[in-house]
């Protein structure tokens, strides 16, 4: 009989892991696959564990004859990580490596690791004969600098209508591999921490246009062409090896978010271009990463797979991304929107390739040339040049896509016409006017993105102005105050509507967060009468247009429910609603 209030196991023998997991691409630590383990630690005994944990590490590799030790600790706030690399067909056994030599740290009393290694040897033995040839092939795809995709069941060499896929039990030797028959498409990446979306569905925009099949992966879904294959958070290696294994992909562009990053490192290990937009506070806690300058490492991951042969683009008016790019070692292409760029100015000069803007209309200068692309002013997505993050994005974009192969004239007929459409871009920076009231809907995730959003919302004339405020439970309660003062730090607001989003609680209570938000608005003096609570998303947005009169303006950032939101407000759109009538349902 089960019994029901039995405790499970714990998932480590130390409780002191916090995590252990393989990186099968490159990765924060090295551009070499390998495992990485997270401890927590206190400051009083961590330099001693630490160097203890790092030379029974080396020790393991040398017992099972796996190479030249490679390995990095990074110190954290409250623990430590340490990165062990080791071949692509040993994963698995690199994660057991690192927690036995830290459990060996942990208690030296019980630290002679002899048995150990002839148990990790079983297994190294074990797990190479389930994932045969797969070495040979991965370093013969290296040596002929082509993409590889792996994941638990398949390896792929090649990418798009260039690739090959196998089983990894039935990957063939290298010499039986066609390799004359293999080859790459163009591979982006598109990285940062907003407009990352947008840039993505820009640039594949862009390659469409240049007439090429292209697939696309996001935060939103992931596309080949009009075929939309999958919905949903695809912004990680899961979305990026759909994209690349679709054999009718002649171009790919892959959104790349920190998560999947950090969780299992870059899902290629080589692109022809890569875009960093920008670096905004958020996500702060997770995998040990608490700092602005550390947040710019991880996306500058990317480095690594573009590497000598391709193009890292960067955004000029970012401090943190000019710090970056002194410290990659990639050839760089950088963009700006302000009015002067020293630092670009001179990368031009010394002919350098770059994006900005010139008395109202975007450039291009590309191998010494100068290409105009035309009026912000006749940009869609720019809203006539109200919104500024969004010229932001097109000069990014035109930059990465001029990087990697398209053609001016292909990038000029995008951004003459991206953003008429509600399908370019949905959920993005969308305009809906109804009656004389006005409705800003955005992505706008974090206090960077939030605060754009406003910045947008300034150039909108309005007798009232509401807020739609919200947050997923994994960020802190700092962050979600930071938040509601980035809003109104842009501007004032007249009322408030805080959403509650249980299937973003994450670990938090129902009612917690609106709390904290309730707090921080009665905090900046907002009256307690205009801040409401509603749980739901499309609840919420109903709320707020029930709220408006003629002449309000409602600035509506949308995350979870954002296929049904759209889909009421284009039906809101198609009766003609005006203020004080019925909403539709």
């Amino acid at each position: 009989m089960t019994d029901l209030n039995a405790t499970a196991p714990p998932e480590y023998a130390s409780p002191r892991i916090v995590d252990s997991r393989r990186l099968p691409g490159p990765n924060l630590y090295s551009a070499r696959t390998g495992a990485v383990l997270e401890v927590a630690l206190g400051d009083d005994d961590a330099q001693q564990l630490i160097a203890a944990w790092r030379h029974h590490v080396a020790q393991l590799v040398l017992a099972l004859d796996w190479g030249v030790c490679e390995s990095h600790v990074r110190r954290e706030r409250t623990g430590a990580s340490l990165f062990v690399a080791a071949a692509v067909d040993v994963l698995m056994t690199a994660t057991e490596v690192n927690e036995q030599a830290w459990l060996a740290a942990e208690s030296p009393s019980a630290a002679d690791l002899r048995d150990v290694v002839e148990r990790l040897a079983a297994a190294a033995v074990n797990e190479q004969r389930t994932r045969h040839h797969l070495e040979a092939a991965w370093a013969a795809a290296m040596a002929r600098g082509l993409v590889t995709t792996l994941d638990d069941e398949v390896l792929t060499i090649g990418s798009g209508a260039g690739g090959h896929s196998w089983p990894l039990r039935d990957i063939p030797a290298t010499d039986a591999i066609p390799w004359s028959a293999i080859h790459d498409v163009p591979i982006m990446l598109v990285t940062g921490s907003n407009g990352k979306t947008t840039t993505t569905r820009l640039v594949a925009a862009m390659w469409r246009a240049e007439g090429l099949v292209t697939g696309w992966s996001c935060s939103d879904g992931v596309w080949v062409d009009d075929a939309q294959l999958e919905s949903g958070d695809y912004s990680g290696p899961s979305g990026a090896r759909t994209v690349l294994r679709h054999t009718r992909v002649h171009a790919a562009v892959l959104e790349t978010a920190r998560g999947g990053i950090l969780r299992r490192g870059l899902a290629v290990n080589r692109a022809d271009a890569a875009i960093i937009t920008n670096i905004s506070a958020d996500h702060f806690g997770e995998y040990g990463i608490d700092t602005m300058r550390e947040l710019a490492d991880v996306k500058g991951v990317v480095a690594r797979a573009v590497g000598a042969r391709g193009c890292l683009v960067l955004n000029a008016d970012d401090p943190l991304l000019v710090d970056l790019g002194s410290r990659v070692g990639a050839r760089l292409a950088w963009f700006s929107a302000a009015p002067v760029c020293a630092l670009l100015d001179a990368h031009v000069a010394s002919g350098g390739d770059a994006a900005f803007v010139r008395d109202g209309r975007v450039l291009l200068h590309r191998e010494g040339v100068a290409h105009d692309l035309g009026a912000v002013d006749g940009m869609p997505i720019t809203l006539r040049g109200a919104a500024p993050h969004n010229v932001q994005n097109i000069l990014g974009a035109a930059l990465l896509g001029s990087v990697a192969g398209v053609g001016d004239d292909a990038i000029r007929r995008t951004l003459a016409s991206f953003g008429e459409a509600p399908t370019d871009n949905p959920g993005r920076l969308q305009v809906y006017r109804f009656g004389g009231v006005t409705l800003l809907t955005d992505y706008a995730h974090n206090p960077g993105g939030l605060a754009a959003l406003c910045e947008t919302a300034t150039t909108f004339a309005a007798t009232r102005r509401l807020l739609l405020l919200g947050q997923a439970g994994n960020r802190d309660d700092e962050q979600l105050r930071a938040l509601v003062g980035a809003a109104f730090g842009v501007m004032s607001f007249d009322h408030v509507i805080v959403k509650e989003m249980h299937a973003r609680l994450r670990g938090r209570m129902p009612g917690e967060l609106p709390r904290v938000f309730t707090d921080e608005l009665a905090r900046l003096s907002v009256a307690t009468a205009e801040v409401e609570v509603v749980v739901g998303e499309l609840a919420a947005v109903r709320r707020a247009v029930a709220w408006a009169g003629e002449g309000d303006l409602l600035v509506c950032p949308i995350h979870v429910e954002k296929a049904a939101v759209l889909a009421w407000l284009a039906r809101m759109s198609d009766v003609g609603w005006r203020p004080g009538q019925p909403l539709p349902d």
